[in-house]
């Protein structure tokens, strides 16, 4: 039953995932009325940068995914800070709402764009733009 539960629950239980190559999102990672930074979609790959409003400020410490708050962050994958956010899709409720919202449950960044604007794991929101 635990390992039931916790398959439910985690990204794990994406299965097999796709990144669009033809798809252009963006996202804006924030914390209360700061922007941390952005995520972007383009040409099949992700890209992470921090905002010039992180960079100036002293009080929040950088994401530990992505340590260096200059680097342009840029993979194939979407990283498990952002993956996280996509509960698991074996879970009823997440079925009727993909089932209802015709997503594509193989598409990760439909399944970013739907389900990763708040998580349990952090305090930030991730907004679609």
């Amino acid at each position: 039953m635990k390992n039931l539960f916790k398959k439910l629950l985690k990204p794990e239980s994406l299965g097999t995932t796709f990144t669009p190559t033809d798809a252009v999102m963006r996202f804006q990672l924030m914390y209360q009325n700061l922007l941390i930074g952005e995520l972007l979609l383009q040409n099949g790959k992700w890209r992470f940068k921090y905002s010039d409003a992180f960079k100036a400020q002293s009080i929040l410490k950088p994401l530990v995914e992505f340590p260096d708050i200059h680097k342009l962050y840029i993979s194939e994958e979407l990283s498990p800070f952002f993956l996280e956010r996509i509960p698991g899709l074996g879970q009823p409720k997440v079925q009727e709402i993909l089932s209802k919202e015709n997503i594509d449950e193989q598409n990760t960044a439909a399944l970013l764009k739907r389900f990763g604007r708040v998580s349990i794991t952090n305090p930030f929101k991730l907004e679609a733009s």
